[in-house]
């Protein structure tokens, strides 16, 4: 007696499986991604304040937040953070950790924005290969370096990146918005811009 294969089977094409497949984790893995990694921000922090009602807690931290911005121009709050800032400046370690965050979030944030120059970089003069940066200091006297700048170039799928410094004739202004760059870089040159 022969097995018959059932009829359905003879309509299904395994390429389109597999396409099909390919598709939908092209749609989930994103979508899942980021939904599990807000699920465990918002657990993390709900955890902080120990609120059993989820979500509370991250609430009460953006609130807290947006409270520390509102007040932190007024004079009482204002001394209250310069004493805060002298005794964490002094202490050793803590200063090194204290000013590099401070430093890297006012970077992306603020008045004082470091990440809103996007260039382009020839790596040697005369060369075809060129690395897409952000200038960070155009001057650079203070390292005994005329005439320099200093490039910071973001790594893809990482938050890390180099620090390189090149003769200003090697770098170039791209007209472009910082954010686009930005995504275009940490996503390996797949993000950014219009044409996703």
């Amino acid at each position: 007696m022969e097995l018959q294969r059932p009829k359905f089977w003879d309509n299904i094409n395994v390429n389109d499986l597999a396409r099909n497949f390919f598709e939908g984790l092209l749609i989930l893995v994103p979508v899942v991604t980021t939904l599990y990694v807000a699920w465990l921000v918002l657990q993390t922090i709900d955890g902080w304040l120990n609120i059993p009602i989820p979500g509370v807690g991250f609430l009460v931290t953006v609130g807290l937040i947006t409270l520390t911005g509102r007040y932190a121009s007024t004079v009482f709050v204002q001394k209250m953070l310069d004493v805060l800032e002298r005794v964490l400046v002094k202490a050793p370690f803590v200063k090194i950790l204290y000013t590099s965050l401070k430093d890297l979030i006012a970077a992306f944030m603020g008045e004082k924005r470091r990440f809103d120059q996007p260039v382009v970089v020839t790596l040697s003069p005369g060369g075809y290969a060129e690395v897409v940066g952000f200038v960070t200091r155009t001057d650079l006297e203070f390292l005994g370096l005329l005439d320099h700048v200093a490039v910071y170039f973001p790594q893809s799928y990482n938050f890390a990146g180099h620090v390189l410094v090149f003769p200003k004739m090697q770098v170039r202004p791209l007209e472009a918005e910082s954010a686009d760059v930005m995504a275009f870089i940490l996503s390996g040159g797949v993000s950014g811009g219009e044409n996703r």
